[in-house]
């Protein structure tokens, strides 16, 4: 946790993965900002680190990024993996997006910003 840049990979079993995904998630910033691959060696899926949310479901309280981050995540692996430059920079442009809707402040509480979950949406799409 003091030094998290010095790793690449880091391989644990499936509960201090998690732990260590939300730590580090909580580094960025937010949990809301916890991006997740589960990438091998054919296929890959994108997730938010924090799951479900189950406790403010259907309360336009998440934050969305974290699902956003995942899929701009899902894009450079498959980019990379076969070599498509279009999915790379669709990556990049919903990275600089979000982080430019963040800097305006239209995005969800824990981040800054006063809007909800839908709101926070609507601003990056228009970002986009």
């Amino acid at each position: 946790m003091r030094d998290p840049a010095r790793f690449d990979v880091i391989v644990s079993t499936n509960m201090f993965g998690d732990i260590l995904s939300d730590l580090t998630a909580e580094l960025s910033g937010s949990l809301g900002l916890g991006g997740s691959l589960n990438a091998g060696a054919e296929h890959a899926m994108g997730q938010a680190a924090h799951g479900s949310a189950p406790d403010i479901a259907g309360q336009n309280k998440a934050n969305p990024f974290s699902q956003v981050i995942s899929a701009a995540m899902l894009l450079t692996w498959h980019g990379q993996r076969r070599a498509l430059p279009a999915y790379l920079a669709a990556a990049k442009v919903i990275e600089q997006a979000m982080e430019a809707t963040i800097a305006a402040g239209e995005c969800t509480r824990d981040v800054g910003g006063s809007l909800g979950t839908r709101e926070t949406g609507a601003a990056l799409l228009k970002r986009l």
